[in-house]
């Protein structure tokens, strides 16, 4: 008998936890059939989009290999973009790195491309933290400002390189600029500028921080951003950022030597040319099993799918650990399609549990739970240990 092909697009966490998942549900056999694993990603390895902000900090390598993990024995890894998706035929075409166009016919096809950070219109200025490259340009930026403050005898001009607006305040914008303050107060010490000097804001067009939870997660939050030398200014955005200020919404404007965007995740754009149906928000439009409508042997989860637990209508968010628990959970899906069994349907974790986890920096973290109505924090060195235990799990590293 033929082997059945699992083709699996997107090599990002949710990507490889449906690899995992699957290999480990199926055993690499179904049905007397062996299964044939091919993961496609457009980058050589596995890019941990989570730690992003950190090689805006510092030169900390967020890419891993893809024969670093132990699952991948056996593997076939493509570097390619996934241009088009035929259902009836059951084959994908992709473009290789050298521009070359090829089909590739599946049995089982996961799509797990995720999302990709919002971007600014490009008359707006500054440096949204998209990729790696970006990020690269962040760090070299903020490290050419202090070192022109060295030289710098105007205390207001000196004191505009040593500020930087971070706008959006998201996790990712929490986190970056967390980071960012606590990095920049070291390096401007060891340059022998004053570390008080440093100013980092953090823009939000909301009233408070962490809409997602109870205000006094907001507050609490807030006295941990201050804590590390971050000041949040509420209700104002950055409209544009200049080359020596940022102009707000509400008409103010900010002297600083560096503005970063953080305004969040868009469902992954390359999902308008497949051919799946989709959402007016751009996500793929699945079942309650993750199966991608009207595409038989198709299936689809993590930020670039609309899912949605049927027992209360609630939609999964952008979250790395929504999609690790729809990864584990699609391994059994696919097994019991194939085996034509009854499949589990997905549950959303909200509804067992509310949890996040946010890094302030080496040493500071902060936890926000909440069951049964009653909330928990943790914060400091334990909540750090979770948030990177967090990180380590999503990328799979532990």
């Amino acid at each position: 008998m033929n082997d059945l092909t699992c083709v699996i697009i997107g090599g990002g966490h949710v990507g490889l936890h449906s690899l995992k998942a699957i290999k480990e549900e199926t055993h690499g056999m179904v049905n007397g059939r062996r299964l044939r694993f091919v993961l496609i990603d457009k980058q050589s390895g596995h890019m941990r989009k989570m730690l992003l902000f950190r090689p805006a900090v510092g030169q900390e390598d967020i890419m891993v290999p893809w024969t670093h993990y132990s699952f991948s024995e056996g593997v076939e890894f493509v570097q390619g973009k996934v241009t088009s998706v035929d259902s009836g035929a059951k084959q994908i075409q992709y473009e290789d790195t050298h521009g070359n166009h090829a089909l590739m016919p599946y049995d089982i096809l996961v799509v797990a491309v995720g999302s990709i950070v919002r971007r600014p219109e490009p008359d707006r200025g500054g440096i949204a933290l998209t990729d790696p490259l970006a990020a690269a340009a962040i760090r070299e930026r903020w490290h050419a400002n202090l070192r022109k403050a060295v030289c710098e005898m105007n205390p207001e001009e000196r004191k505009r390189l040593m500020s930087i607006a971070v706008a959006g305040a998201g996790i990712s914008g929490v986190e970056t600029s967390a980071e960012l303050a606590l990095e920049m107060r070291r390096e401007a010490s060891s340059l022998g500028l004053n570390p008080s000097d440093i100013s980092v804001y953090l823009l939000s067009g909301q009233k408070r921080l962490f809409m997602e939870g109870p205000e006094k997660v907001g507050i609490k939050l807030d006295q941990a951003l201050s804590n590390c030398g971050v000041k949040v200014l509420y209700n104002r955005k950055v409209t544009k950022a200049e080359e020596d200020a940022v102009q707000l919404s509400n008409g103010d404007r900010l002297p600083v030597g560096l503005c970063i965007w953080t305004i969040g995740l868009i469902p992954n754009p390359a999902l308008q040319s497949m051919g799946l149906p989709l959402t007016s928000d751009g996500q793929v439009l699945v079942d309650e099993c993750y199966r991608v409508q009207g595409a038989q042997g198709v299936y689809s989860i993590g930020d670039c799918a609309r899912i949605v637990d049927p027992s209360n209508g609630k939609a999964d968010l952008m979250r790395a650990g929504e999609g690790a628990l729809q990864a584990d959970k699609l391994g059994k899906i696919v097994m019991a399609d194939l085996e034509g069994r009854p499949a589990p349907v997905h549950k959303s974790p909200s509804s067992i549990i509310d949890f996040f986890c946010i890094g302030l920096g080496e040493d500071r973290g902060f936890v926000w739970g909440r069951k049964w109505g009653l909330n928990m924090f943790i914060t400091g060195k334990l909540g750090w240990k979770i948030r990177k235990l967090a990180w380590d799990k999503g990328s799979m590293l532990r």
